[in-house]
């Protein structure tokens, strides 16, 4: 009988798999502590985990452990290192999140555009009369949108942003200009001569070295006054510094972030009173169909990979 140890709660409908097959047991924790989290790993043989970060020193003391399945598509919160040196499989819920994740680039794109809080406080706070003194919104409609970065997340949100009849252009080396046009989309080879043509902007990369503050505030500098920049992918590929002067000095017209560069950020993080900023807390897929969907994939990720029947594209390659 296979251990299973998942850090942190997952939804009924991956716990229910599990209680439904013989083969596996399993036990939750909610402490991540590292100190804990190296001494209760041992002799399980895979692990199940959201965002709390798996060392070196605690996968070298999982002398059983197989597999890693982590409930989402990042993984920077792992040390990829240590699993490969481990020989330790990596898999992700590469199917789950997409729909969830583009539908909250639409909702904070939406919200800033059309200046949802200072609207919505003018009605509740009695200054309804005021409307035309109100700073003016912006329409989404024939706009420019670049899509940095085009996994599952961003050809999901091509296909929404395709709905509004906006102008779609896509920035991903790794991705043919056939497969891009084939969706709809335009493909654009140089990301920063492209920044002053978009009216909007979402990020959809990982974070590694090359990206890491990717958008500082010399790139910002580029882009058009109009311009709404959002992040649901990972902090820290914006300069978040950088991105509170720009707002601050009225380069661009607003800017989401769903992550940031340390969670949760500091309360003296400029940017949480900053009224250009529209901040949510790392919170793209908390919608319950993405949170069902992702807990059945985490589980069964590991199910399948002891009945050797895992999918390769759900597989991280190190």
């Amino acid at each position: 009988m296979k251990k299973i140890l998942i850090i942190g709660s997952i939804h009924n409908h991956g716990i229910d798999l599990l209680k439904e097959n013989k083969n596996f047991e399993f036990e939750v924790v909610d402490n991540t502590d590292a100190e804990f989290l190296k001494n209760k790993i041992i002799g399980f043989d895979a692990v199940s985990v959201r965002t709390s970060k798996i060392s070196k020193e605690i996968i070298n003391s999982a002398k059983n452990l197989k597999i890693i399945s982590r409930h989402g598509v990042g993984y920077d919160n792992i040390d990829l290192s240590a699993i490969k040196d481990n020989n330790i499989t990596l898999a992700i819920t590469a199917t789950a999140n997409a729909q969830a994740v583009a539908e909250h680039v639409l909702f904070m794109l939406f919200n800033i555009a059309k200046r949802n809080n200072m609207y919505n406080d003018s009605v509740k706070s009695g200054k309804f009369e005021e409307r035309t003194k109100l700073p003016k919104t912006i329409e989404l409609w024939n706009k420019n949108i670049l899509i940095a970065g085009f996994g599952r997340i961003g050809k999901c949100l091509l296909k929404k942003c395709k709905g509004l009849e906006m102008n779609i252009f896509v920035y991903d080396p790794f991705i043919s200009n056939e497969e891009i046009e084939k969706l709809g989309g335009a493909k654009v080879e140089n990301l920063e001569t492209s920044l002053g043509k978009m009216d909007a902007i979402s990020i959809h990369m990982p974070l590694n070295d090359k990206t890491n503050h990717l958008i500082d505030y010399d790139m910002i500098k580029k882009m058009k006054k109009n311009c709404i920049l959002i992040n649901a992918a990972r902090g820290g590929i914006i300069n978040e510094e950088d991105l509170n002067k720009a707002l601050n000095e009225n380069l661009i017209f607003g800017a989401g972030l769903d992550v940031f560069e340390k969670e949760p950020p500091s309360l003296d993080n400029p940017l949480l009173k900053n009224d250009k900023a529209f901040l949510s807390p790392h919170s793209a897929v908390f919608t319950e169909e993405c949170l069902s969907r992702m807990g059945i994939e985490t589980i069964q990720n590991i199910i399948d990979f002891f009945e050797d029947n895992l999918d390769n594209s759900k597989i991280v390659k190190i």
